[in-house]
């Protein structure tokens, strides 16, 4: 298992999640994205792209106004 970083920070809703999207669909099966957010929209958005794409949130951290999703290419 691999993990690919993708800063989001900075950007602003759907953002994030798209770029996520984008990022996702480039690593393969059982790799994870971890995704560093400061939208604080983010915090509802990652939970549900999950649950649309059918991936796993394996975890979701904040440090320092920075969100920290931890996705698990599942789909």
């Amino acid at each position: 298992m691999t993990d690919h970083p993708l800063d989001t920070k900075g950007l602003q809703c759907p953002l994030p999640v798209l770029r996520a999207r984008k990022a996702i669909r480039a690593i393969a099966i059982g790799d994870t994205l971890t995704v560093e957010a400061t939208d604080p929209g983010a915090r509802k958005d990652f939970p549900a792209f999950c649950e649309a794409t059918g991936n796993r949130l394996l975890s979701v951290a904040e440090q320092d106004g920075v969100l920290r999703f931890v996705i698990e290419r599942t789909a």
